[in-house]
């Protein structure tokens, strides 16, 4: 398995409370663009990240899709729909190849009855979420799309970067000190659904960054030469 995300679910765990949901739970695994959940269906189960990443997105009614997270090893996911009983309300799929641990909703919720303090987990981190999805609303009022791309590209950076060394090395990266590569491979039209942009706007954005020699983007790479100017771009 490889290393949980700080402050995930999987990570707050005891050592008793995380051996008792394995001992309830069967190993899953999926292809990147495989579906974990679709928006509108029964909570049949809930699902814990062990490897790989994935998105939560909902499908626009222009067509399209509107990225809501991305979520990392250790992350719980369907937690909502086995709590409150309703329908779906986001897809979820993979990004990578993935491998979960799969609880069915009865059992789940049997686990919750049997741990309360992982209950008072779970409300803290529904918090943070709610929070968090405040703050993107508010972003998205005040900052233009290359704005919210900049905001974007600091989370990706502060989650899923790794240090990179330029070919010339540290001499050719950016003013910004040590150069990041983003390991998450987003499309541009993720990319676009996740900042509310068109992808032409999200393109342009992308072009004005790397012409600040705050950013690099090749096939399938993304590296962050400043990403102190990128934070203050952000705020």
């Amino acid at each position: 398995m490889t290393a949980l995300e700080p402050g995930s679910f999987l990570a707050d765990l005891t050592a008793a409370e995380r051996a008792d949901l394995e001992a309830r739970s069967r190993v899953r695994e999926f292809e990147r663009g495989d579906t974990l959940f679709s928006e509108g269906e029964e909570p049949g189960w809930v699902a814990v990240l062990l490897r790989g990443r994935v998105k939560a997105f909902s499908y626009r009614e222009q067509g399209g899709e509107a990225l809501l997270a991305v979520r990392g090893p250790g992350a719980l996911l369907g937690e909502v729909a086995a709590i409150d009983g309703l329908p779906r309300s986001a897809s979820v799929a993979a990004l990578e190849p993935v491998q979960t641990l799969a609880i069915g909703a009865d059992e789940f919720m049997a686990f919750l009855q049997a741990h309360g303090r992982v209950s008072i987990l779970i409300m803290r981190m529904l918090c943070q979420r709610w929070r968090d999805a405040d703050r993107k609303r508010v972003e998205f009022g005040m900052f233009d799309a290359t704005g919210r791309v900049a905001q974007r590209l600091v989370e990706l950076a502060e989650r899923f970067g790794v240090p990179y060394v330029p070919r010339g090395g540290a001499d050719e990266a950016g003013t910004g000190g040590e150069s990041v590569r983003i390991t998450l491979n987003l499309s541009q039209e993720e990319l676009a659904g996740w900042v509310g942009a068109s992808r032409e706007a999200v393109s342009k954005a992308l072009r004005t960054l790397r012409r600040h020699g705050w950013i690099e983007t090749g096939r399938r790479r993304l590296i962050v030469h400043d990403l102190q100017a990128l934070r203050r771009h952000a705020r």
